[in-house]
């Protein structure tokens, strides 16, 4: 559906951003590591947008009020000239974002309280972004992997020792990710982003040989709606091949379900052969893409979502 952008920037150019406390700031701008995008609250949302993807990311309706807030995430776009909105939303209040022109992309069962669906709806203010150049390709990864049958994993070799990561792990952790990632859309190689989230809500993983780390990920939790992320995998070049991201999932699941999470699931590269197969074969589902979604390794990706019950 195309959208009338005047119907948003006129009116909304003369009232100004409303912004609430925010929380982890980390606004776009280069530092020795990663330029990022701003986490903060706003209209009681919590959303993440900036220059950097090009868009805004609603990750949680919070205390915003669902029947205005679609409007005013266009305002806030058209103020910055960004090119997409994707919204996490409960299903039961999708209706007011599909009313003002935004689309389903994905969805995920069970992501509230493994009960509620979850929909990611996107509103593309330049019609451009909405078509992924790659979208063949993507869509035959999508297509392969989500036919693999769930397959057992076999024991990591025993020069492998999997563990959760620890404060002392974070100045590994950080140059680990500063030498996989080009760039990526939240600070993970920012050592005070990896304590602060570390010490509230993000469990993280590693694979370790020979007393060094060589492989992450990170377990992000919801810890009121039981809905964990799996994400931020990085294996760095000389132990790539080896399935290390496989057994990483595997321990992680076993680690969320102690903590009981009710559903699991991930935002993968689109164009990743690797990573669409590890989630596939670990038994998730495909939930749907993201296009043009992500700048994660050096350009803005589409992305897809996978999902698994935990319980």
């Amino acid at each position: 559906m195309p959208v009338d952008l005047n119907r948003f920037c006129r009116p909304l150019a003369f009232l100004p951003a409303r912004l609430v406390t925010p929380v982890f700031i980390h606004c776009s701008r280069y530092r020795k590591g990663f330029m990022t995008d701003t986490i903060e609250q706003y209209k009681g949302a919590l959303i993440h947008h900036g220059s950097l993807s090009r868009r805004i990311y609603l990750m949680d309706l919070a205390d915003a009020d669902p029947f205005t807030l679609p409007d005013e995430l266009v305002g806030l776009a058209c103020r910055n000239g960004y090119s997409k909105i994707i919204a996490k939303v409960p299903i039961g209040f999708s209706d007011p974002f599909l009313e003002c022109g935004y689309r389903e992309e994905a969805r995920i069962p069970g992501f509230y309280g493994g009960r509620d669906m979850m929909l990611f709806l996107a509103l593309f203010l330049d019609s451009n972004r909405a078509v992924a150049k790659d979208g063949d390709d993507i869509g035959k990864i999508a297509v392969m992997a989500h036919a693999l049958p769930h397959s057992p994993v076999d024991a990591v070799a025993e020069e492998f020792q999997i563990r959760q990561c620890t404060p002392d792990d974070i100045s590994a952790m950080s140059a680990i990710y500063r030498e996989v990632f080009p760039s990526y859309p939240f600070p993970i190689d920012d050592p005070k982003w990896l304590l602060e989230t570390m010490n509230t809500h993000v469990d993280y993983y590693g694979v370790e040989r020979g007393g060094r780390l060589v492989a992450l990920a990170s377990s992000e939790m919801d810890l009121v709606g039981k809905s964990v992320e799996m994400t931020d995998f990085a294996t760095l070049p000389d132990w790539r091949g080896r399935g290390l991201a496989l057994h990483l999932l595997r321990t992680m699941e076993d680690g969320m379900r102690k903590k009981g999470m009710l559903t699991a699931f991930t935002i993968a590269r689109a164009a990743s052969v690797g990573m669409n197969i590890t989630f596939a074969r670990a038994g998730y589902r495909f939930g749907g893409t993201l296009v043009n979604n992500t700048n994660i390794s050096g350009g803005i990706e589409s992305m897809n979502v996978w999902h698994k019950s935990l319980h």
